[in-house]
């Protein structure tokens, strides 16, 4: 039986679709208004409300909540942030390390909040092993692990071959590094119910309200125009669907697959016992978890970019892209050569020019947003949606200044992406470039970093 190829993503299809919620009504008021239903949009509505109750919250979202990447990610939950080096650089080391700090403490905030709000997400806090398997990813990957020490991962570790197998025997694996900044969770489960609760604090959630402009004051939708003094806009990969937005934010696709649940001789050979999240030092690198349920969900780029910033619908997949993941799963795990792929999805997450996630608010217009995540946004929207809140309050005299919006991804400028054929191009030829550099590492190994993959890194302003 061939794979469920769409229908959003995996995690849906085993959780059900949400029952839709209400369009807008017609034109309206609030105080805050957010565009868009995902982990930052609601994750921000929550802080808002619970630090001022009285405050009036709308959420308006284009499809329903968790339509975009919230309902489609590999259910990562750690402490990576897009940027940290550039804003080491930017704003100096010290102020890196309290960005990192802040994502290091996030993990644990997301679990605290989901036990505290009755949400079960299937949580499991195993940790985050990443590891290598030819010798120029060895090279990166310690080099990565002495970075991330710099910036205050004091609990990470190093390991070898050895210890690496004594966790997850993936094959061919040199070396690895773990932290315990991480835990595997169901997306959907999440942001389903991060929904529930803001709609029970009193936050207006209206769905299949697509926002099609944001100016100073207003929201612009089919429906209506909402008016509020601050307008905040949490659309990630989405975002250049707005008008002006286009280049702002490049949608970039990401795809994944999952097994058909797995039987306990099959763990046994792999082990996993500890369900931590799997990656690679990779190019084109790959992100997997073992599910509540017992299979591998794993992801990597697929076909990357869709010419003009387009997004799809419904998550359905390139037979291309499906095979290549799977080619993934089988060299990590060779073993599992004849095991169904029981279903495929895709969705997009959103890249700025200089690879840097970002919060900010602009104080002379009411105009805020956040995202930009690049691939690391399910803890990362949670740190910026608390920022985004401190940022409100003191803007409207409810707080003063903290220690979040002190963060040097504060109100963050990037410049614009390339027009068309420009930037469809640059991102093509890059993954092409990053594919090739994974594959000429296998076939030829040496410990120094394949040079097209450095190119590439230099041309996409990724360093």
């Amino acid at each position: 039986m061939s794979a469920i190829n769409g229908g959003i993503s995996f995690w849906y299809a085993t959780d059900g679709l949400p029952t839709p919620r209400e369009p807008l009504p017609g034109d309206a008021t609030a105080d805050v208004v957010i565009v868009g239903g995902g982990y930052t949009g609601l994750w921000t509505a929550y802080y808002l409300k619970k630090a001022a109750p009285f405050v009036d919250i709308a959420v308006l979202e284009s499809r329903f909540c968790g339509y975009g990447a919230s309902g489609r990610n590999g259910g990562w939950l750690y402490n990576g942030i897009a940027g940290r080096d550039r804003y080491a650089k930017l704003h100096g080391q010290e102020s890196a390390v309290r960005l990192q700090e802040a994502m290091n403490d996030t993990v644990g905030e997301v679990v605290r909040v989901a036990d505290a709000e009755g949400i079960d997400a299937d949580i499991h806090r195993g940790g985050v092993l990443e590891v290598a398997y030819t010798p120029s990813q060895l090279g990166r990957l310690k080099a990565f692990h002495s970075a991330e020490v710099a910036f205050g991962e004091k609990e990470r570790v190093l390991l070898g071959a050895r210890e690496t197998a004594e966790r997850i025997r993936v094959a061919g694996a040199v070396g690895s590094t773990w932290t315990p900044h991480g835990a595997r969770i169901h997306p959907v489960k999440l942001v389903k119910g991060l929904a529930r609760v803001v709609e029970s604090l009193g936050v207006r959630v209206y769905e299949s309200t697509p926002v099609t402009e944001i100016g100073p004051g207003h929201a612009v939708t089919p429906y209506g125009t909402v008016r509020a003094p601050y307008i905040l806009r949490c659309t990630e990969g989405f975002t250049a669907s707005l008008k002006g937005q286009r280049r702002a934010w490049l949608p970039m696709n990401s795809s994944m697959i999952a097994t058909e649940p797995l039987g306990p001789e099959v763990w046994e050979a792999i082990g996993w016992a500890g369900r931590e999240t799997l990656g690679d030092m990779a190019h084109a690198y790959m992100y997997a978890q073992r599910t509540a349920d017992d299979r591998i969900a794993l992801g990597g780029r697929g076909v990357p970019y869709r010419f003009g910033s387009r997004t799809d619908n419904d998550g359905r997949t390139q037979p291309a892209t499906i095979e290549a993941l799977r080619e993934i799963l089988v060299r990590f795990f060779p073993q599992l050569a004849g095991v169904r792929i029981s279903h495929a999805w895709s969705g997009v997450l959103g890249v700025p020019r200089d690879w840097c996630a970002s919060v900010t608010l602009d104080r002379t217009t009411g105009l805020g947003w956040a995202g930009g995540y690049v691939g690391s946004g399910v803890a990362t929207a949670n740190l910026a949606a608390r920022t985004l809140r401190d940022l409100v309050r003191q803007d409207s005299g409810q707080a003063g200044a903290t220690a979040l919006t002190a963060l040097p991804w504060v109100n963050h400028k990037v410049r614009m992406w390339e027009p068309e054929p420009l930037r469809w191009v640059g991102v093509r030829g890059m993954y092409a470039a990053y594919r090739s550099a994974d594959r000429r590492e296998l076939l030829r190994p040496r410990p120094a970093t394949d040079p097209l993959a450095t190119l590439a890194d230099r041309i996409a302003g990724r360093h």
